[in-house]
């Protein structure tokens, strides 16, 4: 997909599922900035960490000032390029040490939500990457970049997938009160996860198996958070975060899905891929 802007300058769109992340940290950041505290996706900081609320408004910063740089040819290459290396730097500092510290689905539940998130921000770091960024950060641009976003993607669903098998009644809890068999909704939910992860990892169907997955994220916010929201029921602050994260999964999730057009829907063997290529401007961009 090759697209052709009017303006190298002017708002620049190139696929929903990079509008849809765009917006949610557009959202993130604006709703940190309110809180004063870390929004769920950069939760994890132990209370004791020194300038612990000025880490707090850094990264709603971030997120803002990134999310609207993606949306504008000449500032999506750096925005990409920044949000990437500190959803990395983010995952180095505090998901690697909740391994040690929290309980085990806890810790691998979060490390999976960072991979994924980080896995939308490199896709888009592909898509943008300016001269410079592929001629000095080889291993992170073209197809051999786009290849280790899949495979953190893939990598990152399986957490998912363990906590359905971990806690089914408690996912069993969640299914719509319409739907038959929930503790079989539980389990078939948790297995579909690692059924995508596999397939992605192998390249087996990868571009249904992302489809899916960002299909069935999106559905658990549809399904679940968004009648008890429309009917008034109380959520707490934990659930509200639920519903954020939902949200910024399900947009992670299709950009994932986006970097799979021009790929068959059934290839097998392969993880090459047509992207989407941007003119984002000058090479010091």
């Amino acid at each position: 997909m090759n697209p052709n802007p009017t303006s190298r300058k002017g708002l620049y769109i190139a696929s929903p599922g990079h509008a849809a992340f765009a917006a949610i940290m557009i959202g993130l950041g604006v709703l940190g900035l309110i809180k004063g505290d870390f929004t769920v996706v950069w939760q994890g900081v132990p209370n004791g960490v020194p300038a612990r609320e000025v880490l707090a408004y850094l990264c709603s910063l971030v997120s803002l000032a990134c999310g609207v740089g993606l949306l504008f040819r000449q500032s999506a290459a750096l925005a990409a390029r920044v949000l990437l290396g500190y959803f990395a730097l983010w995952f180095v500092l505090w998901r690697i040490y909740g391994l040690f510290v929290l309980p085990v689905v806890g810790s691998t539940w979060s490390c999976g939500q960072t991979m994924v998130m980080t896995s939308a921000a490199w896709v888009l770091f592909v898509w943008f990457a300016t001269d410079w960024d592929r001629k000095h950060l080889v291993f992170a641009t073209g197809d051999f970049g786009l290849l280790m976003a899949r495979l953190l993607y893939a990598m990152g669903l399986v957490p998912f997938g363990m906590a359905h098998f971990v806690y089914p009644k408690e996912t069993m809890v969640l299914v719509p009160g319409w739907l038959p068999w929930h503790m079989f909704w539980a389990y078939f939910t948790g297995a579909t996860f690692i059924v995508a992860s596999v397939a992605v990892l192998i390249g087996l169907f990868a571009r249904l198996a992302v489809t899916l997955s960002a299909l069935q994220m999106g559905l658990f916010a549809l399904l679940v958070w968004l009648p008890r929201i429309a009917a008034g029921t109380p959520l707490s602050a934990f659930q509200w975060g639920e519903v954020v994260m939902t949200l910024a999964l399900t947009a992670a999730a299709w950009v994932m899905a986006d970097s799979y057009r021009g790929t068959p829907w059934f290839a097998v063997g392969t993880h090459s891929a047509e992207r989407i290529i941007v003119d984002s401007g000058p090479a010091e961009a």
